[in-house]
């Protein structure tokens, strides 16, 4: 095999052999590429990456003979069959059962990553639906979002912008809505995203927010499928560097909203509380009070350690 061209698979069993340890479709074509091995490939294409993930899919999915196995999610890691009797037990679903934090203890560290991302550059509150008004059964499913987010124009122009901006009637406000999951894959993706779709699709962007998120080729396709479809966008939150958030599939934006699902949620107080500050004439005064709290990047970091999420 050494004197003729690799295939991609070819090129996986040299890598994987080499190593002794399951890897990523990254992490292979990268130590391929470090030691020379891609140089010996017969053709790369345009996207080799994807390419060397197709063929390891594909090989695993109908070769009765197959060399390779999936050994592990979360993200996918490949390795060989016959080395993987001396490797750790295969974990293919993951497991949240050790999880100790709380859906909404991942809040702020979505309003500190939306305030300092220059796309997004809001403020955001928390809705506590269990505020609402009780209703007949149903009835309210799905419609209250967990966070929304308010980005004003008053922080991106001058003073005389602004008053220029009044004196004509114009506001620029961006309203957000985001839909918050600790985990996202394939067992929950269209419970979720559908949620997110209720719950969101009323603002000029909703979004489905999670902090852990499958890397599987196949549930990445459909997430991108859904987004094409609907228009609701997915970030993944990054603890360890807040800032580094990932916007994975941006919204589409509306540039109107829905009216009457606006006044649906306003019988929630949080939500009229939302509402009342937009319209107030002296608003900034009271910006910092009824919004989400704010974190630099190491405030986040020690944060999310204490509420056992790092």
């Amino acid at each position: 095999m050494e004197d003729k061209e690799y295939t991609f698979k070819e090129l996986a069993e040299k890598v994987l052999a080499q190593t002794k340890i399951p890897m990523t479709v990254n992490e292979i074509w990268e130590y391929a590429e470090k030691s020379g091995i891609t140089n010996k490939l017969g053709s790369q294409g345009k996207t080799p990456i994807q390419s060397l993930a197709a063929r390891l899919y594909t090989d695993i999915k109908n070769n009765e003979t197959c060399i390779f196995e999936i050994f592990s999610k979360r993200p996918t890691k490949f390795g060989l069959k016959n080395i993987s009797n001396k490797l750790p037990p295969k974990t293919l679903e993951p497991d949240y059962k050790d999880e100790k934090y709380n859906e909404r203890d991942l809040h702020i560290l979505l309003s500190s990553f939306v305030y300092s991302n220059e796309d997004f550059n809001c403020r955001t509150k928390t809705i506590f639906h269990e505020k609402s008004p009780k209703s007949k059964k149903g009835a309210n499913e799905w419609i209250h979002p967990d966070i929304v987010g308010i980005h004003f124009p008053d922080e991106d122009y001058s003073k005389e912008t602004v008053a220029l901006q009044k004196e004509l009637g114009y506001k620029n406000y961006k309203i957000f809505s985001f839909e918050m999951k600790k985990n996202l894959d394939l067992s929950n993706l269209r419970e979720c995203y559908f949620q997110a779709v209720s719950n969101s699709s009323w603002a000029n962007e909703g979004y489905l927010v999670t902090y852990k998120i499958s890397s599987e080729e196949y549930f990445m396709s459909e997430l991108r499928r859904l987004n094409n479809a609907f228009g609701i966008g997915i970030i993944q939150l990054n603890a360890e560097n807040i800032n580094q958030s990932n916007v994975l599939f941006p919204s589409r934006i509306s540039e109107n909203l829905d009216w009457e699902t606006v006044d649906r949620l306003s019988d929630n107080p949080d939500f009229k509380e939302f509402l009342e500050d937009i319209i107030k004439p002296n608003r900034s005064n009271k910006l910092i009070k009824i919004y989400d709290d704010v974190l630099d990047e190491e405030a986040c970091r020690n944060y999310a350690r204490k509420k056992h999420i790092l």
